[in-house]
């Protein structure tokens, strides 16, 4: 099979492997299509190295293609999305109800071999069945979405409430998009014009001040607090934002921290606690909760979130595509497998 493998920091090699067989308990998907996530491009551009050559890429979309022994009720040719972060089940924090921080989770893309080939093996039950009425273009974000839907029932912002969103990346633009939808009013702060545009058209407030970052954060302060916002999601994934958001936080409200900033943001300890302000860390998802419930919510067209895909490249260009991908400019690149 073909399979692009990250050799060194922007080094794609797009070469044949062997297919891979399925064991007890798992299933083998033949891959149709797969998204670019922000962690692909940071592995891309050498943010994080990996240890070895590895297959990356984690938002998988195809079609049962083998059966491993063991597994019942699942059929050749149905139509799965991969949920890429298996946990061990057995670790204190698994039995503890929170596998999305599992120290021995298995991290499809990072860990062991991801999505960007043609085939792959895993878990049956992290082998999502999507319905016929779902389209393909929702369902190939059905992960992102997962993450963006976690954070938002993690909160303690509720339907009818206020919240601010920062970064319209892809998780961002989900986030606003799934909150609209279930009755949120969401403000948003992003310095890319396009992405502003397409959170707009979703119905969110645009609350970008002009100015550096002094000025900006007392202007989202004003803006936050006249609407009454009980939860900023920093979804920028930079340690400036994430400053902002908690110095710019209303008093008693939530910051909730998405986007994976690897420089210390700062706070003032004795401001933060007299205001009331509360972090929270929101990483993936929990399973099977939260894919099982964004499936759900496309399914009924609660949310429709096909809207974020800016553009589909084959397999055999995905060095071209981590390469636009890497801009910032498109919202989510999808790689298409013949």
């Amino acid at each position: 099979m073909k399979a692009a493998f990250l050799n060194a920091p922007n080094q794609l090699e797009v070469k044949d492997t062997p297919i891979p067989e399925p064991k007890p308990g798992e299933l083998r998907i033949k891959l149709k299509k797969v998204g670019i996530c922000g962690s692909d491009v940071h592995l891309f551009l050498g943010h994080r190295l990996l240890e070895k050559s590895t297959v990356i890429g984690h938002e998988g979309l195809g079609y049962i293609d083998k059966i491993g022994e063991g597994v019942s009720n699942r059929s050749i040719g149905e139509r799965v999305v991969i949920e890429p972060n298996i946990p061990c089940h057995r670790c204190v924090h698994c039995l503890g109800g929170k596998g999305n921080i599992c120290l021995n989770k298995r991290v499809i893309g990072v860990l062991e071999a991801g999505c960007f080939a043609e085939y792959i093996t895993l878990p049956e039950a992290f082998c999502w069945a999507v319905p016929a009425s779902i389209t393909d273009e929702n369902a190939v974000v059905v992960e992102p979405c997962a993450v963006a839907y976690h954070a938002l029932i993690a909160s303690q912002a509720k339907p009818g409430d206020a919240i601010s969103v920062i970064g319209l990346g892809a998780i961002g633009l989900l986030l606003t998009h799934i909150a609209l939808r279930l009755g949120y009013q969401v403000l948003v702060t992003e310095i890319n014009a396009t992405k502003v545009a397409l959170a707009e058209a979703q119905g969110a407030i645009v609350a970008c001040p002009p100015g550096n970052l002094e000025e900006s954060t007392k202007a989202l302060a004003k803006i936050w607090t006249k609407n009454e916002v009980c939860c900023v999601f920093e979804c920028a994934g930079s340690h400036l934002t994430t400053t902002m958001a908690i110095e710019a936080a209303p008093r008693g409200a939530e910051v909730v921290i998405v986007g994976l900033a690897n420089k210390p943001a700062q706070f003032i300890p004795l401001l933060t606690t007299r205001e009331g302000i509360s972090i929270l860390p929101s990483i993936i998802y929990d399973h099977p909760f939260d894919f099982k419930r964004v499936i759900q919510l496309i399914a009924s067209k609660t949310i429709d979130p096909s809207f974020i895909v800016s553009q589909s490249i084959a397999l055999d260009d995905i060095q071209t595509a981590l390469e636009t991908a890497a801009l910032g400019n498109g919202s989510k690149i999808v790689i298409t497998i013949a």
